[in-house]
């Protein structure tokens, strides 16, 4: 049941009293749903990262994840790998690149996302729900070579009919051309298809494809900023209660 202040599932999702598109609308001919990662399906903390990988590096923290910010773009859609990117990181903050530490440095990482990550708990039910239905589903992320591994880890690919990555594709949200892929990765158009993801900006570059897109925003009602008229969902489960049975 919804808290004070939180919206119906219809209600959210556009049926009388939301936020202007009908319900029939949105639901008509859905063959796929898209599905962003981060902040969608799953979370992350990354405070171990901070705290543990300039130790290891041997460089400052501050100035770390200073670069690292800096070549974010090349490592999410692909033109760096991490290796490459903790290569780069090190000789910036003047630290000699050594492979070993290098490769140390890509291995924590990794180890630290795995240990860091959740899954919501809404996840595996809705996804298997959908393929009950039979609905395509595509995973489609902004993330960096570690994107999938995390993925498999957590149990979400096998769900999956496709995988569609930025840092695999070469564009990232909000690019056209990582939704043009994900459409061609299902055999569907874009008319059929429903996008999820927690980035207004990114549902609305995916409504001006001719993607039907919701919100999903979940925490605490009124934190949400969200694109003017776009359907907002707080769970998974209030996506699957609007699908035709």
């Amino acid at each position: 049941m919804p808290g004070p202040g939180e919206p119906a599932a219809g209600e959210a999702l556009g049926r009388p009293g939301g936020c202007g598109r009908s319900y029939a609308d949105l639901v008509a001919r859905v063959e796929a749903c898209l599905l962003d990662a981060f902040g969608t399906i799953l979370t992350c903390d990354f405070t171990a990262h901070t705290r543990e990988l300039p130790v290891l590096a041997g460089i400052p923290a501050d100035a770390m994840y200073q670069e690292f910010a800096r070549i974010a773009p090349a490592l999410t859609d692909g033109r760096l790998s991490m290796a490459a990117g903790y290569g780069r990181i090190l000789r910036t903050c003047g630290a000699e690149p050594r492979p070993e530490l290098v490769r140390a440095l890509a291995d924590r990482g990794m180890e630290l996302l795995l240990a860091s990550r959740r899954l919501f708990g809404d996840v595996l039910p809705f996804m298997a729900g959908l393929r009950a239905r039979g609905i395509k589903v595509a995973i489609v992320s902004n993330c960096d070579e570690q994107g999938r591994g995390l993925l498999d880890w957590l149990g979400v690919t096998p769900l999956a009919d496709a995988l569609v990555l930025s840092c695999e594709v070469g564009a990232a949200k909000p690019s056209a051309r990582i939704f043009q892929r994900a459409l061609q990765a299902l055999g569907v158009s874009a008319g059929a298809a429903l996008f999820v993801d927690d980035n207004p900006g990114f549902c609305a570059a995916a409504a001006a494809l001719g993607i039907r897109a919701a919100q999903i925003v979940r925490g605490e009602p009124g934190a949400e900023v969200r694109s003017d008229g776009m359907p907002m969902v707080r769970s998974l489960a209030d996506v699957e209660a609007m699908l035709p049975a």
